[in-house]
């Protein structure tokens, strides 16, 4: 048995460094391993592109999405192209727009020397150094004639590029000119370009004051959109119209236009967040303020989550909704006006709401007189003024939880009324609108307040959580309707479909608080 037991340990320690030495290996074999991926990670990543690359890059890109559209025509495709203008706005330089208007206007085209003349000129002389380091300017060798599509890219973004630098007579003079040329092509694949040329068009009659002059020609040419099916175009022609009439407050013809015309639902997201804000604001002065509160609450969660995009849109929403929501008796959650980018902007309104919470006319008339400016630049001086009778509503409702019983006068003197009479008056009104639940004794001149009953036993629950449902599956419905599915027609640049989803949230990103959301 001993010899036994000695013969097996000789084994046993005979094979130790065997396995020691499979370990060792495996270890060197993991650690090499590891050595080859740093290194293909190091040789994977490449230097920074030079900004100027990927602007002509950007530019050949789209020019080749251009071209393959309308080999397909394919309208669909023509979205990217409007999208990628964010970027491209801010990134191209004098020299390069120029460049592109030489190549892609027809020499035949009498407007191309206008067109040139308009292109803004580089500011600095460049020195020989930085001429020698300059990239060559080159554009994809793509079949000539070019489209007419290509001409109106490269015009819409000398458009965009004058309308940045503020150039006020040559964009007024630009867009008037693209849009005759447009007017006399009829192509689907120009529909977006059309879309966005007469935008801007509306903006610069805007900024030289003849707004009401363009709206014969918006008329027009919503009505030519409606015949060719164009969705961008219709989306795009109908909010410039209600803008158009509520820049004149004319509430009664854009009420008519909203009446007798269908959004369409093939719309773009930023178009029909625009089209619920200006239905809020309709809504609001015809007094339906329920259905008011609806669409500007809808449009602000339509409107891009980033905090720095589309500020302007999300403050002009944000205060008509306060305004609306104080008429409707409620009062704005408090978060509303704590966002770090609007807080500042809405500290009137902040102030008036807390004069309408606390019920107190004095504060209400001292606050309206300070911002009044400000409510008249805002269009919401006239909403404000109706909400004297809630302030009073207000206070009305709190004296009615804290006392069973009240002299008129005393109510009077709460409110800051002139008398009982003027008290009695507006106690009575409350009464019959339900604001309180009271009644009022004349000859004695007291208000006594009825037992209050437990809500849960009435229909309001069942009320609240029917508006909820509705509103989510209008929410879906919204979602279905909006969701797209790629054709196979785009997999032809040999993108996957996670390059395809990383491009687009890229695109997103980019993104800006220009015109898209311009209220």
């Amino acid at each position: 048995l001993e010899g036994t037991s000695v013969h097996s340990l000789q084994i046993r320690a005979a094979a130790m460094p065997e396995e020691k030495k499979d370990v060792e290996m495996k270890d060197a074999k993991a650690k090499d391993g590891e050595k080859k991926e740093g290194e293909k990670k190091e040789e994977k990543k490449e230097p920074p592109k030079d900004p100027r690359t990927l602007l002509l890059e950007s530019i050949s890109q789209n020019m080749k999405t251009i071209h393959v559209a309308v080999q397909q025509g394919e309208n669909r495709v023509m979205g990217r192209v409007i999208r990628a203008y964010a970027s491209l706005r801010r990134t191209v330089t004098p020299d390069v727009l120029r460049a592109l208007l030489e190549e892609t206007i027809d020499a035949s085209r009498p407007g191309k020397a206008q067109y040139l003349a308009m292109a803004p000129v580089v500011d600095t002389p460049m020195t020989d150094e930085e001429k020698e380091k300059l990239i060559e300017i080159k554009f994809p060798q793509l079949p000539k004639p070019y489209p007419v599509e290509m001409e109106a890219f490269s015009v819409l973004l000398l458009l965009m590029v004058l309308i940045d630098k503020k150039e006020k007579e040559k964009a007024f003079e630009c867009s008037n000119m693209l849009v005759a040329w447009l007017k006399s092509h009829n192509r689907r694949t120009l529909d977006a370009f059309n879309a966005r040329a007469y935008f801007y068009l509306s903006l610069a009659f805007e900024w030289n004051g003849t707004l009401q002059e363009l709206r014969p020609e918006l008329l027009g040419a919503y009505r030519t959109a409606c015949l060719r099916h164009d969705g961008m175009g219709q989306a795009t022609l109908l909010n410039l119209l209600l803008r158009n009439y509520l820049a004149y407050n004319l509430y009664e013809q854009a009420l008519k236009l909203v009446d007798k015309t269908v959004f369409p639902e093939s719309r773009p997201n930023a178009q029909y967040a625009r089209y619920l804000l200006y239905i809020g604001q309709i809504k609001a002065v015809k007094l339906e303020y329920s259905d008011s509160h609806s669409k500007l609450m809808q449009a602000i969660r339509k409107a891009p989550q980033a905090p720095t995009v589309a500020l302007g849109f999300k403050l002009a929403a944000h205060k008509l909704a306060i305004v609306v929501e104080l008429l409707m008796g409620g009062i704005p959650e408090r978060s509303m006006f704590t966002q770090k980018e609007l807080k500042e902007q809405l500290r009137p309104y902040y102030a008036i709401t807390q004069a309408v919470r606390n019920g107190d006319l004095n504060e209400f008339a001292k606050q309206t007189s300070t911002y009044e400016a400000v409510f008249k630049k805002d269009k919401t001086l006239t909403l404000i003024n109706r909400l004297r009778y809630n302030v009073i509503k207000t206070g009305l409702r709190d004296i009615n939880l804290s006392y069973s019983r009240i002299s008129l006068q005393d109510i009077a003197s709460k409110l800051g009324l002139d008398s009982a009479e003027d008290a009695a008056g507006v106690v009575a009104k409350a009464v019959v609108d339900g604001v309180i639940d009271a009644t009022i004794d004349y000859d004695k001149q007291f208000l006594k307040s009825t037992q209050k009953f437990d809500l849960y036993s009435s229909c309001e629950p069942q009320k609240a959580l029917h508006k909820r449902i509705a509103f989510c599956l209008q929410m879906h419905n919204d979602t279905v309707k909006a969701m797209a599915y790629p054709d196979a027609g785009d997999a032809k640049d040999g993108e996957s479909a996670e390059e395809r989803r990383e491009r687009e949230k890229r695109e997103m990103m980019e993104m800006d608080d220009d015109d898209e959301m311009l209220i």
